[in-house]
């Protein structure tokens, strides 16, 4: 199996430098890297130059279009049999294409997505993030696990392979952002192709380094949920509206306080407790009391970010003329 390898890179030329090193060290070598500048002003250019002679590499500069438009940018110049799709903050465990060829002889998949990680180099920082975007408490551990709401696993493009009949017959990504991953995989899914999870396919990814960033993504991640849900209403389920109520909660903190004594003893029993366990439980699978307290941090960073994402957009989606919410149309909005 040969592996066209499409990596998106916006103004990170030091983190694609990082990425690539990852690829000259995998056991498997039969694949080549596409790496897409999507209007970048701090070019990556010379860092890919750097790799030319230890990888089969191909360098392309273009307009900003967003992340969605440049995988498919990359696709239409890959000449492999299967593509596989990274984020250029992404690090990439030695054993991996060998992993992906070794399931895909034996077990095909039209398209794949891995787990990630953290990596024991990260900050503090990077590997509580991490948790949080992965912890039971948080997301329902359904990110990088064979669960997933609805049954059927949905791929997600920071860690993500796919055929070139998947390419031809769907046509890549038909957004570029707010969801562009969700809804393509809904589309390769009801286009009849097998998806999967390859657990050994693990990838480090570094997310965001602060929280500051961390929120600002999740956020986002909250309004591409309302988004999608304008071509696929019956994909916004109740559990996506946890984050929401759980923002709405803290935010009438105040007004129980005035109510009720006994209303805000009870909501700050609540939340006590779930960071409690979110605490106990980042300290124990992550060895490190540092990392756990800072996994507190992140579980409310990640769920007022979503919340707040979501509740906007939603707010945006309720008053949109009728004919866009019956028809599932989108409306654009900056990002």
């Amino acid at each position: 199996m040969r592996f066209s390898i499409i990596i998106p890179v916006f103004n990170r030329p030091d983190e694609l430098r990082e990425l690539l090193v990852s690829l000259t060290k995998q056991t498997y070598r039969d694949f080549e890297v596409l790496v897409i500048e999507d209007g970048s002003t701090n070019k990556a250019d010379g860092v890919v130059q750097e790799f030319a002679s230890q990888l089969t590499i191909r360098y392309f500069y273009k307009e900003n279009t967003g992340q969605g438009f440049t995988r498919n940018y990359g696709f239409e110049r890959a000449t492999g049999e299967y593509f596989v799709i990274f984020d250029s903050d992404a690090l990439i465990p030695s054993p991996y294409f060998a992993v992906v060829n070794q399931r895909l002889q034996t077990d095909w998949l039209d398209a794949y997505g891995g787990p990630d990680a953290a990596h024991p180099d990260f900050t503090d920082v990077q590997k509580a993030i991490s948790y949080s975007m992965t912890s039971p408490f948080t997301t329902g551990g359904i990110r990088g696990s064979r669960k997933n709401l609805g049954g059927t696993f949905h791929p997600r493009s920071f860690n993500m392979g796919l055929s070139r009949q998947v390419w031809e017959q769907t046509g890549g990504y038909k957004l570029s952002r707010m969801g562009e991953d969700i809804e393509f995989a809904i589309r390769i899914i009801e286009n009849g192709f097998k998806t999967g999870l390859v657990p050994d396919a693990l990838i480090y990814h570094k997310r965001r380094t602060n929280f500051g960033q961390f929120f600002r993504q999740l956020r986002f991640f909250g309004r591409a949920r309302i988004n999608i849900a304008r071509y696929y209403p019956k994909e916004l389920k109740a559990v996506h509206a946890f984050p929401a109520l759980f923002t709405l909660g803290l935010a009438s903190i105040p007004v129980w306080a005035l109510v009720s004594p006994v209303l805000l003893a009870v909501a700050l029993g609540v939340l006590l407790v779930f960071s409690a366990l979110i605490l106990i439980h980042a300290t124990w699978t992550q060895q490190s009391l540092k990392v756990g307290l800072l996994s507190v941090a992140a579980a409310w960073v990640q769920l007022v970010g979503y919340g707040t994402g979501f509740l906007s957009e939603g707010w945006k989606r309720l008053r949109e003329p009728s004919h866009f919410r019956e028809t599932g149309a989108t409306m654009e909005y900056p990002s």
